[in-house]
């Protein structure tokens, strides 16, 4: 027998109950706005020694990497001063142009010396307007991509002509710096420095230590060529040339 009398009719299905929106609830603002702090502090900081004046001549610039013997714990490398085409290179990275020139200029470079050109030039240190700069790690240790820790020491010798007279004047140079401080990095550095000092005094080529200070380029950067190595001077008041040490001629 059919049991058709216990089936629903449609009339008869429960209407479906609507879904009511729960109450939106008001935004409270709070009194105080809880933030997540962001820092970073960069620290660089290095130390040169008085100059050294050097006998001019043709082994003058050969007798700067010997200066760093017993020292050096990395390769010994030697950055000449910039041609007048990256007379702006700058290792600041919100300057983008001048950034990219100091990028061109170095990318041979290792990354020890990188870091150094980076912490020295940033405080001044080393000007390769005008500077020879004989570099190495000389205290601390190197990450894996090659770059030395912060706490690590690099440095060597900075030499500039005297424009008065021709002879070569050589300094000490150290420096460190990156994210962090160790206390007693400067205490090293210091001990470095002496060291330097001491090798570049012990060099047959010494005649003893000066005060003549470091040239300042003039504004105008349009410097001569030199007619021995062909470098072109980084400021047109230069007597010498920076890179050989030749006098420079002016038509």
């Amino acid at each position: 027998m059919p049991l058709d009398f216990l089936k629903r009719r449609p009339s008869e299905e429960p209407e479906k109950t609507a879904a009511v929106p729960a109450p939106a609830s008001s935004a409270v603002l709070p009194e105080e706005v809880v933030a997540q702090e962001h820092q970073l502090r960069l620290y660089y900081a290095g130390k040169s020694s008085e100059g050294v004046r050097m006998q001019a001549g043709p082994k003058a610039m050969a007798e700067l990497p010997s200066m760093l013997a017993g020292l050096a714990k990395s390769e010994i490398e030697v950055v000449d001063p910039l041609p007048i085409e990256f007379s702006q290179a700058t290792p600041v990275i919100t300057r983008p142009s001048e950034a990219m020139q100091w990028l061109n200029a170095h990318h041979v470079h290792s990354p020890v010396t990188r870091h150094a050109l980076l912490v020295l030039e940033s405080i001044d240190a080393v000007d390769l307007a005008f500077d020879t700069f004989v570099c190495a790690l000389l205290d601390g240790e190197i990450d894996t991509s090659g770059y030395p820790e912060y706490n690590a020491v690099v440095g060597g010798v900075a030499s500039h002509w005297d424009e008065a007279t021709g002879d070569m004047i050589v300094r000490a140079v150290v420096g460190w710096g990156g994210k962090g401080v160790r206390g007693d990095t400067d205490r090293i550095g210091a001990k470095l420095l002496g060291s330097l000092l001491t090798n570049i005094l012990a060099s047959h080529l010494s005649i003893g230590l000066t005060a003549v200070e470091r040239p300042v380029p003039a504004a105008g950067r349009g410097g001569l060529v030199c007619a021995h190595c062909g470098f072109a001077s980084a400021h047109e008041r230069a007597f010498y040339c920076p890179k050989c040490g030749m006098r420079l001629l002016r038509g």
